[in-house]
């Protein structure tokens, strides 16, 4: 087996923006006249989608959304989130990305990023800091109606390279996903993806438990070490 694509989770991964999310759905919550719970948002929105995030919360209160009062709660998030990382430039991009996407780039290797952000947020987060030329493929929440841990995105992930270069041939078991939360790594293992978890989010033994390798920063990631494991798995 040969180590052919590399897939980026987005936040987490990508931009150190955790804290902006949560500060956004809590305005949306205030908003609505409802309390936020910071505890609550690691259980329920971390590493999912905003739809996701936002019908459960909801939910949990009482509150069932019609399709009509969700998307306008979604539309409202992403304008604050906007709001919020114009604010915090620069971009709290993580400082080791470039060197790791660099080392990805030399080896030869297709990337993507799968996301349960929005399209137009990763798009202009990506075309702000120049790393959009990087990636062949952008999986966003809006592409898929299901949400991290559903492997979902991470397979359309791989549909989609294969279409750009049909010479890849790529299988979800040649590929390599960067997650940060727990249903992220769940969901590239349900798609039969390998997994490192990067503990930008939580603590490094939690993910130890969960991921195939664990690291602590993007830079950490020993690429040559894990091509040899992908080889040896053929020779297997």
């Amino acid at each position: 087996m040969t180590l052919k694509a590399v897939l980026f989770d987005f936040n987490g991964i990508i931009i150190n923006d955790e804290a902006l999310h949560q500060d956004a759905i809590a305005q949306i919550m205030l908003e609505e006249n409802l309390r936020p719970d910071p505890a609550e948002y690691w259980q329920v929105c971390l590493g999912r989608s905003d739809r996701a995030c936002l019908t459960d919360l909801f939910e949990r209160r009482g509150r069932v959304l019609t399709e009509e009062a969700l998307q306008k709660l979604i539309e409202r998030k992403a304008q604050i989130y906007r709001q919020k990382l114009e604010a915090a430039q620069p971009l709290p991009i993580y400082p080791d990305l470039n060197d790791f996407i660099f080392k990805t780039r030399a080896a030869h290797l297709s990337l993507a990023v799968v996301s349960g952000a929005l399209t137009r947020e990763i798009e202009w987060v990506l075309g702000q800091t120049q790393l959009r030329q990087h990636f062949s493929t952008v999986v966003a929440g809006d592409d898929v109606t299901t949400s991290k841990p559903d492997p979902d995105g991470y397979l359309l992930a791989v549909e989609r390279l294969n279409q750009s270069n049909p010479s890849l041939q790529l299988h979800p078991s040649q590929c390599l996903v960067l997650e940060d939360s727990f249903p992220g790594i769940e969901a590239a293992k349900r798609a039969g993806m390998p997994v490192v978890g990067v503990a930008h989010t939580y603590p490094f033994h939690m993910l130890q438990r969960l991921a195939n390798w664990t690291v602590d920063y993007l830079i950490d990631i020993e690429l040559d070490r894990i091509q040899k494991t992908y080889a040896a798995v053929a020779v297997g």
